[in-house]
């Protein structure tokens, strides 16, 4: 939802302009023939637009915008018609019509005109020359200019080719002349308390959220001077509470026209103290906006709490003698869509109607053996919300939840409700709810004063109770629900990333990715590298990147948790301690109070840090394979509390986590294993030869493969003379690796032997048939290299099945160098023979393996001819640029990658180089 309020000026239509047609008036309300467009005319002294998105939840969203903005501008009067015609406008709009909607509010000296418009132009409109026929009241859709009619002092539909606006226009009643709201006069007991001078904080806040302006009054409220805090963010000292049936924040809050609530600060003595703000949006004389900020402290709200409206009547009757359901007479009608929104409507009802200072309400879980916060007022909600307490207490039936308490004063029986512990309330009376005889809640309403209740007070908030038990089950096992499929699909998309990497660092920040923000504001996950290392704080994410770092820092200072494989999450109270102690020093610092430091933080990074931290904090254990290979650590900001069904979703994350991170872990294992023996079967850095340039390409076909099926060899047999060896083993991978290990350390085995080249083969024929089973052919060119003094290169080859040397002339003729004979690995009596080649200077022989030959694109293959044909291209060049010439043509061909390893061994012997 998007929100803005403009004072003065004309309307801007929030519809699309472009190039539309002209919107055409239709029919109006209260038999109008034509349009009526006096609030056009009329003076327009405010404004507010928002958009809405088409889902279920903007209808309630829309509806408080509107109440919102008219008792801002002191009209309420007329909310009640306005949210009812809006929300049902906006029903059809994003409901029925499932397109969005954009909302309008205009204040005139008129009243007020609303309109909702949407992009569903179809034209229904009712007639009025008779009798307006409301239809059935139980119909979902089709009521809302219905309603426009009975309600609205005038009204109508504006058409255009993609939009379709619904307006209407309330009257304001006439009331005395500057009088706004007026309650009666009070007896003094009765007034609201006040500790001594009543201070009233006026802060003001810039367009980038930080501190412009600060007074003495809160200087005085919250200890520090207007010099320590202008110009900070307002974010750094704002201990927000979670808004119940919205995701609105401070930096939303701050944006909005007009916004009031309840807010913690913290203090330059660490301490949040809770107060109760007015927010106005206003801008200069130079358009610039800001934000003022009035607070009050939290148990002084009656100086900026604009009046609530007082209910029409509080029986069961109505004035027209008909039934009233009491749970509308008790929760009020409509009801919240949301399970949050009903809650915190039921603990504000009921604590308005003990006339109490605060009241919550606890959810049972599945087992009935805990309770769990789920709204309160007049209490820091922040702080409560989510926590539990067991069903059963104490002994007795004021220690359960399952029978009604009174309690007259806690101070005599300290700890009875824990839940008030350090509120300042004294007397309290709590109920349970109750569906079916199974207990679903608990109900209470709290008091600063002792003794306030009795039973009596019992009765009447255990008949609310009763009347609203059902409909909070009801929404729930609806909210629990969704969370579940929520879940379900959470966990399965957690899966497939999960199992899309086998890299360690990925795995680990994919793990934190998942977290934050969608389960914790914050999460660090700790490695254990085997069972006698200490945990490592491997990766650490924060909601906002700007608080990584001191999250870090002052994770890193503290011990980590312990490596308990016990499943399931368990409090870990270090980090918030640690928080804690830190903004402690840092505010004594900030005032003198404190050791000075070299370097002072102030109240920004250290502050922020523990606001981030301060909350509640988890450890759940990573067990893979029956060992802790880690713990993932999950944190709430200050005063926050983990849902169970959070923490449950968490521990099933966990366990998927941590597999993936030992999968991770062994296939790291493997895979530096696999490599480093791979890499023993490539030889030693070539030798320098006097007189001839060598140069060697490698490449091993397969993910994570150094060494495949082909491979090469050069090396001295003895002074003067080098042997050289390029081949080819059948298939590729480990299995044709051993073979290749095999058979180059038999090459210079039986060369350094004195045995010539093909006595060298022939052997290594044998020694391949006597692996069995595990054999495989070969087909290799093995070669002994002389250089002569004349500058030329004697060389005595054999070609067993390989593909046969290339040589390549100073005149650029490319001939085959060697005769084919048989490959290896197949017959056991081999007649081989050596040829005798002379390189002269300038001639470059060519060796490469068959993947460089039948490099493939389609039905085209390079063969030998396309490689004889690159090679007459490089004439002149040294061996390093033929080799990388004949590379890149090959992966040219073919724009798949390799699928077959691939050698190229070239040998030029130097010459006059071409320019």
């Amino acid at each position: 939802m998007t929100t803005g309020l403009h004072p003065g000026g004309q309307p801007q239509d929030p519809r699309p302009t472009g190039n539309q047609a002209l919107p055409r008036q239709e029919r109006v309300g209260h038999g109008a023939p034509h349009a009526d467009n006096r609030t056009r005319s009329a003076v327009i002294t405010a404004r507010a637009a928002a958009s809405f998105d088409p889902v279920g939840r903007s209808v309630a969203t829309a509806r408080s915008f509107v109440r919102d903005t008219l008792q801002g501008w002191g009209f309420a009067d007329i909310v009640d018609d306005a949210v009812v015609l809006t929300s049902e406008l906006v029903t059809n709009a994003v409901v029925h019509a499932g397109t969005s909607a954009d909302v309008l509010c205009l204040r005139s000296d008129e009243g007020v005109r609303i309109e909702v418009a949407d992009r569903y132009p179809e034209r229904e409109i009712p007639l009025q020359a008779t009798a307006v026929n409301m239809g059935s009241p139980d119909r979902e859709g089709g009521r809302g200019l219905q309603l426009c009619a009975a309600l609205a002092g005038r009204w109508g539909v504006d058409y255009s080719p993609t939009h379709k606006q619904v307006w209407f226009h309330l009257d304001l009643p006439d009331r005395p002349v500057g009088t706004r709201t007026a309650g009666p006069s009070l007896p003094a007991h009765l007034l609201p308390l006040a500790d001594g001078r009543v201070r009233v904080a006026v802060i003001q806040i810039d367009r980038a959220g930080a501190i412009s302006a600060w007074n003495e009054d809160a200087e005085d409220l919250f200890g520090y001077a207007a010099e320590q805090v202008i110009g900070k963010p307002l974010t750094d000292l704002a201990a927000w509470p979670h808004t119940p049936g919205t995701s609105t924040g401070i930096v939303e809050a701050l944006q909005l026209s007009r916004w009031e609530g309840t807010y913690g600060l913290r203090a330059a003595s660490g301490r949040v103290t809770p107060v109760y703000a007015s927010h106005l949006r206003v801008r200069d004389t130079g358009g610039e906006p800001s934000t003022v900020c009035l607070l009050v402290r939290d148990h002084e709200r009656a100086v900026l709490q604009t009046p609530l409206r007082a209910s029409a009547t509080d029986t069961t009757t109505s004035s027209e003698g008909q039934a009233t359901d009491p749970f509308e007479v008790f929760i009020g009608s409509p009801a919240p869509d949301d399970l949050d929104g009903l809650l915190q409507r039921t603990v504000e009802r009921a604590r308005d109607m003990l006339d109490g200072d605060s009241a919550f309400l606890l959810l049972a879980t599945d087992d009935e053996t805990e309770l769990e916060v789920r709204a309160s007022t007049g209490l820091p909600s922040a702080r409560q919300r989510f926590a539990r307490v067991p069903v059963e207490a104490g002994p007795g039936r004021y220690g359960s939840a399952r029978m009604p308490a009174v309690h007259e004063d806690l101070t005599v029986v300290p700890g009875a409700v824990p839940l008030l512990a350090g509120t300042g309330m004294r007397s309290v009376v709590t109920v349970p709810l109750k569906v079916e005889g199974r207990l679903t809640g608990s109900l209470g309403v709290a008091a600063e004063g002792p003794s306030r209740y009795s039973n009596e007070e019992a009765l009447r908030l255990q008949f609310a109770a009763d009347r609203i038990a059902l409909a909070v089950e009801s929404a729930r096992l609806g909210e629990l629900e969704r969370l579940r499929r929520g879940s379900l699909s959470f966990l399965v998309e957690a899966s497939d990333l999960l199992a899309g990497t086998l890299d360690r660092d990925q795995t680990l920040a994919l793990m934190a990715q998942m977290t934050v923000p969608t389960l914790a504001t914050w999460c660090a996950v700790y490695t254990i590298a085997d069972q006698a290392s200490d945990p490592y704080l491997s990766y650490v994410l924060h909601e906002d990147e700007e608080r990584i770092d001191g999250l870090k820092a002052l994770l890193s200072k503290i011990a980590p948790p312990d490596p308990v494989p016990t499943p399931g999450a368990r409090v870990w109270a270090a980090p918030g301690e640690a928080a804690h102690q830190a903004a402690l020093r840092t505010s004594m610092r900030s005032l003198g109070l404190g050791e000075p430091a070299s370097i002072t933080s102030g109240i920004g990074t250290t502050l922020a840090t523990a606001a981030a931290v301060g909350g509640e904090t988890v450890v759940l254990p990573l067990v893979a394979r029956n060992r802790v290979i880690g713990m993932l650590t999950l944190g709430k900001p200050s005063d926050e509390h983990f849902r169970q069904e959070i923490l449950e979703l968490a521990e099933d994350l966990s366990r998927r986590a941590a597999l993936a991170l030992d999968n991770a872990r062994l296939y790291s294992e493997r895979t530096a294993i696999s490599q480093s023996l791979q890499r023993s079967l490539l030889p030693p850095d070539l030798p320098h030869i006097d007189g001839v340039e060598v140069e060697v390409i490698y490449r091993a076909a397969g993910e994570g493969n150094e060494v495949g099926g082909d491979f090469y060899d050069l090396f001295p047999i003895r002074d003067g003379v080098y042997g050289f060896a390029i081949g080819d083993v059948c298939g590729t991978g480990p299995e044709a690796a051993a073979v290749t290990g095999l058979a180059r350390h038999a090459l210079r085995l039986l060369a350094r032997e004195g045995f010539g080249g093909p006595a060298v083969l022939e052997r290594l024929n044998s020694a391949i048939l006597d692996e069995g089973a595990r054999s495989r052919f070969l087909t290799l060119l093995y070669g002994e290299l002389w250089p002569q003094e004349d500058g030329s290169a004697m060389l005595k080859v054999v070609c067993a099945g390989h593909p046969l040397p290339l040589r390549l002339r100073q005149d650029g003729t490319v001939e085959a160098a060697a005769e084919p004979q048989p490959l290896l690995g197949v017959m056991e009596d081999l007649e081989l023979y050596e040829q005798t080649i002379t390189l002269d200077p300038g001639d470059v022989l060519l060796c490469v393996t068959d993947g460089v030959t039948e490099r493939r694109e389609g039905t085209r293959m390079l063969g030998d001819d396309g490689l004889a044909d690159v090679l007459t291209t490089c004439t002149g060049l040294t061996a390093g640029a033929v080799a990388a010439r004949i590379m890149r043509a090959v992966e040219r061909f073919a724009s798949d990658a390799p699928s077959d390893d691939m050698a190229i061994l070239a040998m030029r012997v130097p010459g006059l180089l071409r320019d």
